[in-house]
């Protein structure tokens, strides 16, 4: 009697393309992408069709991020020194040849016009995550120091161009991952000394270091007045700091529980500038008030915390300094755009991730939540 193979149903088969796939991940990115979409359609009411090109940007990002997914972090981790040079190339490229728009050197043409920097982002935690696990178990100081270069290369380019922005969310993602790998105290209390004692410097003598015709040598002019208008927004109040003085209205006319959906004054009279990209935190605050913003800063810190937590469990070191790395991408976003918007950090350009519009943001976050999904994949695979 011959044997019967019956073949599997179409659902056994695609199964086994979902399993493994991280559930409170996946919860705290569709609590935030509604949270988007909501206050995208009431900013950007007037913006074409910028709501449905949000939810487009949404869709590629989720996408990306099925797609990265199903990619081994082994895998992963050999693309990291090709798209490391690769991005490094690129941004060489910039400085030769770029395309200049607004003053800034940031885009090159290569059958299209892409932003080369954007790659770093994730290209970045991936070079110090396998460079760190090649000398797993035998690490000196030195490879801390060679570290510090991987790390320096790229955010110089970006600063070069200048872009100060993405420059520090580069940064942010290379010093989680050396600082993950296990830099020690005695090198990380120097720096934060050396940060703190030049902040109150510059708070103590600010009309002096803020004066027409003083050179900071380091920074360009656009970033100087960035940080002393920082310091005093209402010294130009219809100019440099009307952003900054607009985005803190906003906020503490939102109150305790809102104005509510789509009634917000400062969002459609149009007193809040960049109201759907880096700043729509602001006419997010003004509509749905306190209330909404512990319900999207619980969201974001879910989202981390379950990013650390996938890190915390990964079976390799590659895999932990990476999805801790990526993690803290997301915490860096968030905490830079909202510090900007409510007048406690410079005003940067960074957007609020899965609430700002832009599409190649979304392509980066979509590239990160594939990495923490195919960590999380690959152990939970593991493991049954």
């Amino acid at each position: 009697m011959s044997a019967v193979f019956q073949q599997p149903s179409l659902a056994r088969r695609i199964l086994p393309v979902f399993q493994g796939f991280d559930g409170f991940l996946a919860f705290a990115v569709f609590l935030l992408c509604c949270a988007g979409l909501v206050t995208m359609y009431s900013s950007g009411y007037d913006h074409g069709t910028r709501f449905f090109d949000h939810g487009r940007n949404m869709l590629l990002a989720g996408f990306i991020m099925f797609v990265v997914a199903q990619i081994p972090p082994q895998r992963l981790m050999s693309l990291a020194v090709p798209l490391y040079l690769f991005g490094v190339g690129l941004l060489i490229a910039v400085l030769l040849f770029g395309i200049t728009k607004k003053g800034a050197k940031r885009w090159i043409n290569v059958g299209m016009v892409i932003q080369p920097s954007e790659i770093l982002k994730i290209a970045m935690p991936l070079m110090l995550a396998w460079w760190f696990q090649r000398r797993e178990g035998q690490l000196r100081p030195l490879d801390f120091v060679v570290s510090f270069i991987l790390l320096a290369v790229p955010v110089g380019l970006i600063m070069k161009q200048p872009d100060l922005g993405t420059s520090l969310l580069v940064l942010a993602a290379g010093l989680a991952v050396i600082f993950f790998a296990g830099l020690p105290w005695k090198l990380i209390v120097p720096p934060v000394i050396l940060g703190v004692v030049a902040v109150s410097l510059i708070v103590g003598f600010e009309s002096r270091l803020c004066a027409d015709g003083v050179d900071w040598k380091v920074l360009h002019d656009y970033q100087k007045q960035r940080v002393c208008t920082l310091l005093d927004p209402t010294k130009d109040p219809l100019g440099k700091g009307f952003h900054i003085i607009q985005g803190m209205i906003a906020i503490g006319s939102g109150g305790v529980g809102g104005k509510g959906f789509m009634q917000g004054t400062q969002t459609h009279l149009e007193f809040i500038p960049e109201r759907t990209t880096d700043f729509i935190f602001a006419a997010y605050s003004e509509e749905f008030g306190l209330a909404g913003n512990l319900f999207l800063i619980f969201s974001f810190l879910f989202l981390v915390f379950r990013g650390l937590m996938i890190a915390l469990d990964a079976p390799t070191l590659f895999s932990r300094l990476l999805a801790g790395a990526v993690s803290m991408i997301f915490f860096t976003y968030a905490f830079v755009n909202m510090g900007m918007v409510s007048g406690i950090l410079p005003v940067v350009g960074v957007p609020l991730p899965f609430v700002s519009y832009g599409g190649t943001a979304m392509v980066t976050l979509g590239l990160g939540l594939g990495i923490l999904m195919s960590i999380s994949r690959a152990r939970r695979l593991v493991q049954t």
